[in-house]
């Protein structure tokens, strides 16, 4: 008897505890980035409806981009709010993969979703230290942030952190 209640003892020690949230997502959640994105249509304006940000982050101004599509490939012009931080982009949107580019941030930028119009896009990073949605044609219809949420939830995002 008492040799069973060491082994579950011991089982306890060993088994697996949560991972910690690393910024605003949980890392043992896979990410997955749109596999059937056309990048050429991202070109044009774009403005930020939401970022993720820590409870004590300073109120930002939501920004915006302008990604254009040129004969070397995307280029952005950015200036998005990020954890309450206004925060510059310039250059290069290279393509790594499907969904998936290297960023001028220096940190690769998924795009998790993008609705069939191609009116939001939900952007995340594997690290999860920022992610953040942009959307084309004024206010942020319902229905496309109800499924951005879920979107960003299913990859590991902490949805209370997202304003």
């Amino acid at each position: 008897m008492y040799r069973l209640i060491a082994l579950v003892l011991l089982a306890g020690c060993v088994a697996k505890s949560p991972a910690p949230i690393a910024g605003f997502r949980d890392p043992s959640t896979q990410i997955y980035s749109n596999a059937v994105l056309d990048n050429a249509r991202l070109d044009g304006r774009w403005v930020q409806v939401a970022e993720f940000a820590a409870a004590d982050a300073p109120a930002c101004k939501p920004g915006g981009a302008e990604i254009n599509q040129t004969a070397s490939g995307l280029q952005i012009r950015a200036r998005l709010c990020l954890n309450g931080v206004p925060t510059p982009f310039n250059g290069a949107l290279r393509a790594t993969g499907p969904g998936r580019f290297a960023a001028p941030s220096g940190e690769p930028w998924w795009v998790i979703w993008a609705d069939v119009g191609y009116r939001t896009l939900v952007i995340g990073t594997p690290s999860g230290r920022f992610g953040f949605i942009l959307n084309r044609d004024g206010p942020l219809p319902s229905d496309r942030l109800r499924a951005a949420r879920e979107v960003l939830e299913w990859n590991g995002y902490a949805l209370a952190r997202l304003r």
